[in-house]
């Protein structure tokens, strides 16, 4: 059976602000698929937290989903983790740019 584990990042999800339904459902759904959650994290928004749950994650199992808060913010540190993570530098792409404010367009 593939194993799997679940990283939630977010400080308003440690100080009880939100409940993780995103996790809770993202395991069911696995489970459904006949994948085994070894392991679910939830840490706050520190770089150092985030790389150390990662790598825990990724000795564990052989899928590592990553989910988060309420989204970007100016100082989200969680792109410059997994950047270096994985030893990689962020860039950005004009042509999904455009995809997705055609997208947005399109709703109004």
């Amino acid at each position: 059976m593939a194993k799997a584990s679940l990283i939630t990042i977010g400080d308003e999800i440690l100080i009880g602000q939100i409940i993780d339904t995103n996790g809770a459902w993202i395991g069911q759904e696995l489970t459904s698929l006949g994948i085994d959650v070894v392991q679910r994290l939830s840490i706050g928004d520190d770089q150092g937290d985030i790389i150390d749950a990662l790598v825990s994650a990724q000795s564990k199992s052989k899928l590592v989903i990553v989910t988060g808060g309420l989204g970007p913010t100016k100082d989200d540190v969680t792109k410059s983790a997994i950047t270096e993570f994985f030893g990689v530098d962020l860039y950005f792409d004009e042509e999904n740019f455009k995809w997705i404010t055609t997208i947005f367009e399109r709703y109004g």
